[in-house]
């Protein structure tokens, strides 16, 4: 790859003035290049998949659950995944990072933490919002643990959760318990706090 070729960037369905916004602040940087704008959730997988930017910008709010970015992640492994989050708390961004997101950020955040975003997230890097700490690498959700999270939030039984993963019920809840203490909560109704 070119090291002076343009970042290819997707983008999401965002609000009407989060998305001009947008546009204008990658537009002005030459060493950007939006290849898909204004992309559905339920079409996102399939614009990845054509388009291969380096990086996607996903709008949180409009994924069915945030286990929709494991899904994307291990579909596209290539294309680094910035999230965009309704001042995201610190678990819900370590959260974003441990389901296969490069980075995650507040709304509220300025230009120019977005223009870096994009560019370390292409090289790999994490990017967190001010303020957030990673969690530290044993604390990272397995990719099972991920698996399990993503059932959980969809309202899954852990008989459900079991038989789709092809897991006992016992696993199921050793794997709950696991995800519950990496995210802080106690409870399945916490946790459906933070995917609202």
């Amino acid at each position: 790859m070119d090291a002076r070729a343009p970042i290819t960037i997707l983008l999401t369905r965002f609000e009407d003035l989060i998305a001009a916004g947008l546009e204008s602040l990658i537009g002005a940087d030459p060493n950007l290049r939006i290849v898909a704008a204004d992309v559905a959730a339920d079409r996102l997988p399939a614009a990845i998949g054509l388009h291969q930017p380096r990086v996607a910008i996903v709008n949180l709010a409009a994924l069915l659950t945030p286990s929709d970015i494991r899904t994307l992640h291990v579909a596209q492994p290539t294309t680094q995944l910035v999230v965009l989050a309704n001042s995201p708390t610190p678990a819900e961004s370590n959260q974003m990072l441990a389901l296969g997101a490069t980075a995650c950020l507040g709304r509220d955040v300025e230009s120019r933490d977005v223009l870096n975003t994009i560019h370390l997230a292409s090289r790999g890097l994490h990017v967190l919002p001010r303020g957030a700490s990673a969690i530290a690498g044993h604390d990272v959700l397995t990719a099972r643990e991920a698996d399990v999270l993503g059932l959980l939030q969809l309202g899954r039984s852990n008989g459900e959760i079991a038989q789709e993963l092809s897991v006992s019920v016992e696993t199921v809840r050793t794997h709950a318990r696991s995800v519950f203490r990496k995210l802080g909560v106690r409870s399945r109704r916490e946790l459906s706090t933070l995917s609202s």
